[in-house]
């Protein structure tokens, strides 16, 4: 055992010693409520010096508890030195601009090669324990092939503090896209949209609830009953084309869900250019984009989403931090040909 923490239970507590534990737990500790059930289950708390098993039992004003804190184990995912573009780090967090392609976290069909695999080979040692485990704490991700922005934690401490920012949808997340069509206040198509909205500076907002799509499980569906609530407000940065066919956007989460812009903007008519779940193929106007604009859209070879701009505050020092990332080479390449002149 490494170390231990001691507590005394106040005044007035639940009737359950896990719900006592999970309220008077000091915070600077930082141990979840799954942690300290798993620490109760193994062993590893006494109340007034007598081992405590049952999370039912009753606990009364003033008990002591002694927590015995197990030294972190060995995750059981393997690193691996993959190049990391690294925003910024330190001791308890890091940045990462992380490239299309590249998996999260290690999954059936990606046991290898993901950014869980990187950072346990690039942090090493300076990974403290997250969880009980020496792994980095994954407090959101984003998919396959968007490419962009990530913030990781490498503390219990860390990992909580962001935990519950994303929990309480206080982190700044703005995404590029580009879209077919121009999602503008003017187009009366968007006005009978359910779920869509205008807000002054023509910024449109999507809301819905999305769950998984009945009969596709890799599929997110929009619902206007049961699923999960979810907010996607969306901007023009510019639009290509004459006349415009296609834009490229600003989109920001009040909410977090999988597959969120991606469901939006398509339930929109507005999908994401080579995204092969939601977007599809549209046929192009050949005299509003040159030949080779029109090829490059069809042949873009993922959904072209970037994560820009990422905004916290820093869940050790309280600063506030926000992070930029230039849009790709593949995204900046693709700009280049559908803003040429026909």
């Amino acid at each position: 055992m490494s170390s231990s923490l001691e507590f005394t239970i106040a005044a007035d507590p639940p009737l359950r010693l896990d719900k006592a534990l999970a309220r008077d737990a000091p915070e600077a500790a930082s141990l979840s409520r799954s942690r300290l059930a798993r620490l109760l289950a193994d062993g590893h708390i006494t109340v007034n010096g007598v081992l405590a098993t049952d999370p039912k039992a009753r606990i009364a004003e003033g008990a002591q508890i002694i927590v015995a804190l197990p030294d972190a184990e060995e995750s059981h995912i393997l690193p691996e030195d993959i190049p990391l573009n690294v925003i910024y780090e330190d001791d308890n967090l890091i940045v990462i601009n992380k490239p299309a392609g590249m998996v999260v976290h290690p999954a059936p069909g990606s046991p290898s090669g993901t950014l869980v695999n990187a950072l346990l080979h690039h942090c090493g040692d300076s990974l403290s324990g997250v969880g009980g485990a020496k792994r980095p704490g994954v407090v959101h991700r984003i998919d396959k092939d968007t490419s962009g922005l990530l913030v990781v934690a490498k503390t219990d401490r860390a990992h909580h503090g962001l935990a519950a920012q994303f929990e309480a949808h206080t982190v700044e997340r703005v995404y590029s896209a580009i879209v077919y069509g121009v999602p503008d206040a003017n187009d009366p198509r968007l006005r009978g949209i359910k779920g869509t909205s205008f807000e002054p500076g023509n910024i449109l907002k999507l809301t819905t609830q999305l769950a998984r799509h009945k009969t596709d499980r890799q599929r997110q569906a929009v619902l206007f009953h049961g699923g999960r609530h979810a907010i996607t407000r969306a901007r023009i940065v510019q639009s290509y084309g004459t006349p415009p066919v296609l834009a490229l956007i600003d989109c920001w989460l009040e909410t977090g869900r999988t597959h969120q812009i991606r469901v939006h903007m398509a339930h929109a008519g507005h999908g994401l250019i080579g995204d092969p779940t939601y977007g599809g193929k549209r046929k192009l106007n050949a005299k509003a984009l040159s030949s080779q604009a029109i090829s490059d859209v069809q042949a873009f070879p993922r959904q072209a989403l970037h994560a820009k701009t990422l905004g916290f505050r820093h869940p050790v020092t309280g600063d506030d931090m926000q992070f930029q990332a230039d849009l790709p080479d593949d995204m900046q390449q693709l700009l280049r040909t559908i803003s040429a002149v026909i």
